[in-house]
């Protein structure tokens, strides 16, 4: 079997990332973007979808986060795109509903190779610690629109915004780690009647 890797420089005059990842891994994880709740979040994805991930960023963070934010989201996106290969004998779809004590979330995602968000999470704040919580939606559209996978991400339930959060990137990294598994009866088939995807 292929090793499932892949290695992607991203560099803008707003910010400078590399992201390195293998799907195949245990879960092991290296961030350095400057903004720590983001480095958290990303490190749930590591470690709930037992995907190795390695990420350092230098951004505009004198301006703000957005763009470093959007920007490892959409690098990562094209890490993934890259490692998932042609996507023949993949489960392909992948869903959690993850709680962590009065939130729950549920992330359903379908490796499809079209590029769709449906975010419906409503935080009780703006902000988490200094964390603008609208930075969110802007990682997962540029983590969508590279990966080429469609994405569902509903917080049905949840009070405290920390938590809502870290329900929503436990259960993508949940959903992710099932739709990049290898189907043992899908071995040399294309996930798709269309014959690609």
């Amino acid at each position: 079997m292929d090793q499932r890797i892949a290695q992607i420089e991203r560099n803008t005059l707003e910010t400078q990332i590399k992201v390195n990842i293998n799907l195949d891994g245990i879960g092991k994880s290296s961030f350095t973007t400057g903004i720590p709740f983001l480095d958290h979040m990303l490190d749930q994805i590591a470690r709930h979808g037992l995907i190795d991930i390695e990420v350092v960023a230098k951004g505009d963070l004198e301006i703000d986060a957005h763009h470093t934010v959007e920007d490892v989201g959409i690098t990562l996106g094209q890490a993934f795109a890259k490692a998932v290969g042609d996507k023949t004998g993949l489960v392909r779809y992948g869903h959690a509903y993850i709680p962590l004590d009065e939130a729950l979330s549920r992330v359903v995602v379908d490796f499809s190779g079209r590029p769709g968000l449906v975010y419906d999470v409503k935080f009780p704040r703006s902000t988490i610690g200094s964390f603008d919580v609208d930075l969110f939606r802007e990682f997962f559209q540029g983590f969508v629109n590279h990966a080429g996978i469609t994405l569902h991400i509903d917080n049905l339930k949840g009070s405290n915004a920390h938590h809502i959060a870290e329900t929503i990137f436990k259960a993508l990294g949940r959903a992710l780690r099932m739709a990049v598994a290898h189907d043992p009866r899908m071995a040399g088939m294309m996930p798709s009647t269309k014959g690609s995807l």
